[in-house]
């Protein structure tokens, strides 16, 4: 029975950091929400602080890993925030939730994009050239 719920839902997995929100995000999980529909759920991975201070610099993350969650989990188009520490971690919570469908920026068109062995298909959204990066240059300089 467990199979059939799965072939009846549209899940939607969405990853990133999160660290600032903005547009080109809530756009992304608007369209997760479309696509899950009314029976399906919209599944967004957040990097732990540590994975971003590794990626980004010690500078970031701006927001703690809690604040992220506690604002990716009031946000209407998501149902559920799972943290992740490791590629290994992201992709095991990818492999248990196996979505339908993965969506993430048209920037990454073109990469390796982790767990996607996982995923039926990836939708790639345009986030009309909205970056935390870009925001961050801003405020700082």
């Amino acid at each position: 029975m467990t199979w059939l719920l799965h072939m009846l839902t549209n899940n939607v997995w969405i990853n990133g950091s999160f660290d600032v929100l903005h547009t080109g995000h809530i756009k992304l999980f608007r369209i997760a929400r479309t696509l899950a529909g009314p029976n399906g759920s919209v599944f967004v991975g957040v990097d732990t602080d540590e994975r971003i201070s590794s990626h980004k610099g010690p500078s970031r993350p701006i927001n703690s890993l809690q604040d992220r969650i506690l604002m990716l989990s009031s946000i209407k188009y998501v149902d559920h925030v799972l943290p992740f520490a490791s590629n290994h971690e992201l992709e095991s919570h990818i492999n248990t939730i196996k979505p339908k469908y993965m969506v993430i920026g048209d920037d990454y068109r073109g990469q390796d994009i982790i767990g996607s062995q996982f995923i039926e298909e990836i939708i790639y959204v345009t986030r009309d050239n909205k970056s935390t990066s870009d925001v961050v240059e801003r405020i700082y300089g």
